[in-house]
């Protein structure tokens, strides 16, 4: 999928409305892992999170760029299982645009796998 055809670069509302917990064996220092240690935080004994997402006002610490213009996620290939299901014109997308004051996605877009 092309920049242009990815509508998700252009929204990035998802990274900074949801706290992203995982399993903590998807981090690099478990084998098998992939998503960096040093950018996650303890939740519980088995869960962590992407730090930033815990907060009262969520931003993935991971996410670059502005809200609903310009954005990308620097570990995009390593990001944690929960990034994985948030489908771009899903609920939980339509949830985050609203909160971030984004309009709703154009007609036509159907919920679709960013990935």
């Amino acid at each position: 999928m092309s920049r242009s055809d990815n509508i998700c670069l252009d929204c990035g509302a998802c990274c900074a409305t949801y706290r992203v917990s995982f399993y903590w064996a998807e981090a690099d220092d478990a084998p098998g892992g992939t998503v960096p240690v040093a950018l996650t935080q303890g939740l519980t004994p088995l869960m962590r999170c992407m730090q930033g997402t815990s907060q009262s006002a969520p931003r993935c610490v991971a996410l670059e760029g502005e809200i609903g213009q310009r954005v990308g996620c620097r570990i995009y290939a390593q990001r944690p299982s929960p990034c994985h299901a948030v489908e771009a014109g899903d609920p939980q997308c339509l949830k985050a645009r609203a909160r971030h004051g984004l309009p709703p996605l154009p007609a036509g877009v159907r919920p679709q796998h960013a990935a």
